[in-house]
């Protein structure tokens, strides 16, 4: 965890790391603007496109289709069993909750993280994610409820989840 928010690696090609700032400010937005340098490193901003517009330095854009963003008041759950074969392992690591779920043949079959922040804070869920061949089995519900409930012990009141509208990643700022 960040003064601003969250660092999440993202491991993935042209999107090495995310900074996510639940609650942006135009003085901190500027100053990760500024200092990000790493290739492949997206914002996250938790604010209207045209509000963050006005904050990003040169080499920064707004997507042309943003996203949504939902927000919803935790609980702790037991969440389902996983489908017979798979397994579930979790890690919290520097602030971040991580679910992966893996297929009977150890291949990946979902995923997800949330910051789990804590004292009342808001929790951000990202990446989750159920590959093609395991999809209808639950494990979006599973992976969910599990992170839900990660929070939600880690002292965090409301869980955010931006959704991607067509293929754009919501919320994101993009280097240039």
């Amino acid at each position: 965890m960040e003064p601003w928010g969250y660092r999440i690696d993202v491991g993935l090609p042209g999107h090495v790391l995310r900074h996510i700032l639940p609650e942006p400010d135009e003085p901190s937005v500027r100053k990760l603007c500024e200092t990000v340098t790493e290739p492949g490193a997206w914002l996250k901003l938790l604010a209207p496109p045209e509000v963050a517009a006005g904050w990003l330095t040169p080499g920064w854009t707004v997507p042309d289709d943003p996203g949504y963003m939902m927000f919803h008041a935790l609980t702790r759950s037991v969440p389902p069993a996983p489908p017979r074969g798979y397994t579930v392992a979790t890690e919290a690591r520097d602030g971040v909750f991580h679910v992966r779920v893996t297929a009977p043949d150890g291949a990946p079959a979902a995923r997800g993280q949330i910051s789990a922040p804590g004292d009342g804070a808001t929790a951000v869920v990202d990446q989750v994610e159920t590959w093609e061949d395991h999809r209808r089995r639950g494990l979006g519900s599973l992976v969910m409820r599990t992170l839900e409930t990660a929070a939600a012990d880690a002292g965090a009141t409301t869980g955010s989840c931006a959704a991607a509208a067509r293929d754009q990643r919501a919320g994101d700022v993009l280097p240039r």
